[in-house]
């Protein structure tokens, strides 16, 4: 049996994709074979598209670190065939053949039924982005941070920021949204920010060692100094939970805030999360913290699929993107 995927094949310095004809694997013990009807465009998908070190094991390769589809077989007896089933992270799209492929083989243990009342759609305008959105979410509420006062967040119109605005913006949090983008202060408000700050304008001064405390918390996807300046600015008690490095993998700042107002950095890492706690984020996910991305999601298929990746590479994304397998 044959399958389409958007292959990244490597001619010496080069990395580039198509959409090529694959051979289904043969099923191993304790593994699943999936039929994918969506997968979603994530930045470490970007990566692996292009050859990024460290990112894809080997070429040629399929990425795509996000799976929700359909039981085709199972060696395993947690699962059974026609089961609807939903794969995040782990090395799905690094080490093994990924979601923008039209079918996948995937250790058991790393895939989980599908909430019965989540759509499949909905479940990959969600993805890794919005899992690791949720778990940011759920570390800073765990560390009891108030909704008293805002709650910053950075790279408000990428995927993870984007989502952990809906969810803030859900749980009766005021939001202020840092962007870089210029002209989508109508699509940050959508989302359910109530003050929007551009990020030239954020950062035209540097970070001091202890700022005004206006924030009771945050999320950080950027990274770098950005997350410095962030930091300074969390009032008494509050915490920030830190999942991104595209503004850079260093930051430099003084013990202040950790020691003069007890603020937490939390680091979050959903990809090697164990699956216990993605269990209990899709089920908030589908529960209390049910959002409806549909107007923030773009549909695409496995033609375009380098058309975003050049975007995201480029910071052009605006909230989702998810790939449709068929017709």
């Amino acid at each position: 049996m044959k399958y389409k995927a958007y292959l990244i094949e490597q001619t010496d310095d080069q990395f580039n994709g198509s959409v090529k004809e694959l051979d289904k694997p043969a099923i191993e013990a304790g593994h699943l074979i999936i039929s994918v009807h969506y997968s979603s465009l994530n930045y470490k998908d970007a990566l692996a598209s292009t050859g990024v070190k460290g990112v894809a094991k080997a070429y040629p390769f399929v990425p795509g670190i996000d799976v929700v589809g359909t039981v085709l077989e199972s060696a395993d007896e947690r699962f059974s065939e026609g089961d609807n089933v939903v794969a995040t992270g782990y090395k799905i799209g690094m080490a093994v053949h990924g979601g923008f492929g039209e079918i996948v083989h995937l250790p058991a243990d790393w895939v989980l039924h599908l909430p019965e009342n989540m759509e499949m759609f909905d479940a990959m305008s969600i993805g890794t982005a919005g899992i690791t959105a949720a778990a940011c979410v759920k570390k800073i509420i765990d560390s009891g941070v108030s909704n008293d006062l805002p709650v910053l967040v950075s790279g408000a119109t990428g995927g993870v920021g984007s989502v952990a605005v809906n969810i803030l913006s859900k749980l009766g949090y005021e939001v202020h949204a840092i962007t870089g983008k210029t002209d989508e202060d109508k699509t940050l408000l959508n989302m359910g920010a109530t003050e929007i700050i551009q990020r030239s304008d954020y950062m035209a001064e540097p970070a001091r060692a202890l700022d005004k405390a206006i924030y009771s918390g945050a999320v950080d996807t950027v990274g770098g100094d950005m997350l410095a300046k962030m930091i300074s600015m969390i009032s008494n008690e509050g915490a920030i939970s830190c999942c991104g490095n595209v503004g850079g993998m260093k930051f430099t700042s003084s013990v202040f805030p950790f020691i003069l107002r007890g603020v937490s950095l939390i680091g979050i890492d959903s990809a090697e999360s164990p699956i216990e706690l993605k269990k209990e984020l899709w089920r908030l996910l589908s529960s209390e913290w049910q959002l409806d991305l549909k107007s923030q999601t773009k549909e695409i298929n496995l033609d375009t699929i380098g058309e975003e990746v050049n975007k995201i590479l480029q910071g052009q994304q605006v909230g989702r993107i998810v790939i449709k397998h068929g017709a």
